[in-house]
């Protein structure tokens, strides 16, 4: 199942909007893109069971004193997962989607954490699990990967949202690393569509379970059906392009429950038009907001 039309409408819309919008205002985007790092890094590490908070990680990109003692392993994994994302926004215009962009990006996010597998594929013996999916072995993992790429890059008719999805799919089914895996993934999800003139997305971990359940609707269907990382990337993407759009427009952003009680209308039905973006919603810090000037 691919994107339906009234969606890729919608993204369409609100990419002709922000293209228009942004002219001139670079450096507004850049604020925006980088107030979002610690977020990026806090969500992604989050999903692969990292124990710091965003306060923890924002004060950690920051190099200030965390209050509590935490391993040396969760700062380089905040700190090298910061740099990955930042590398990818600086170095997009020359960055290619092929195996040695991945097996960089892979050495910047594990190196000096795990040296002996950083930078590299999974060798013979190496076997991966998640949850109840055991990963191809080793031998097949570089062949795979690229007859992912090969996938990708030749094809030219399905929706930019629903290639985005499946490449997501199967390379975690591959699972190529010993260790990084996700993340990496979901850089390379993100350096898709910054490729693509898009802003990046946040897979949260509050949404976890969701993000889980896409990978077991992908590997238990017959038809490997990407349904639900499709609606993942496309709601994120529509609410990312929200967030500039209401930035761009120098609208006041308010947080959405307050929004509601001004409005007299009802927190929990308008908080669900965030979620399915039916209103131009976005979150920070996992605090859903809006442009005051929005009318329902």
């Amino acid at each position: 199942m691919a994107i339906t039309k009234p969606i890729r409408n919608r993204i369409q819309a609100l990419k002709s909007e922000f293209d228009t919008m942004r002219q001139g205002k670079e450096s507004l985007l850049n604020m925006i893109d980088d107030a979002e790092i610690p977020e990026s890094v806090y969500n992604s590490n989050a999903i692969e069971n990292s124990t710091l908070t965003l306060k923890e990680t924002e004060k950690i990109l920051l190099e200030q004193e965390v209050s509590r003692d935490i391993s040396l392993r969760e700062v380089y994994e905040a700190k090298n997962l910061a740099r990955v994302i930042d590398y990818i926004r600086n170095k997009v215009q020359t960055l290619e989607i092929n195996k040695e962009t991945i097996l960089l990006l892979h050495q910047m996010l594990i190196g000096g954490i795990d040296d002996s597998i950083a930078g590299r594929f999974r060798k013979k013996g190496e076997y991966v699990r998640v949850g109840t999916h055991i990963a191809p072995a080793p031998e097949h993992v570089e062949r795979m990967i690229e007859e992912i790429l090969n996938e990708y890059s030749s094809n030219l008719e399905s929706y930019f949202v629903d290639k985005v999805a499946k490449f997501h799919l199967d390379f975690e089914t591959v699972h190529p690393f010993c260790d990084g895996n996700g993340r990496i993934g979901r850089v390379l999800t993100n350096l898709q569509l910054l490729k693509l003139g898009f802003p990046i997305i946040i897979i949260r971990d509050k949404e976890k379970k969701e993000y889980y359940d896409a990978f077991k609707e992908y590997r238990d269907s017959k038809n490997k059906n990407g349904k639900i990382m499709e609606k993942i990337v496309g709601l994120g993407l529509i609410e990312s392009l929200h967030k500039r759009i209401t930035y761009l427009k120098g609208d006041n952003v308010v947080i959405l429950a307050d929004y509601a009680k001004k409005h007299k209308k009802s927190t929990p039905a308008v908080l669900n038009a965030a979620r399915r973006q039916n209103i131009p919603a976005f979150r920070e810090k996992g605090v859903w907001k809006i442009g005051e000037s929005f009318r329902l």
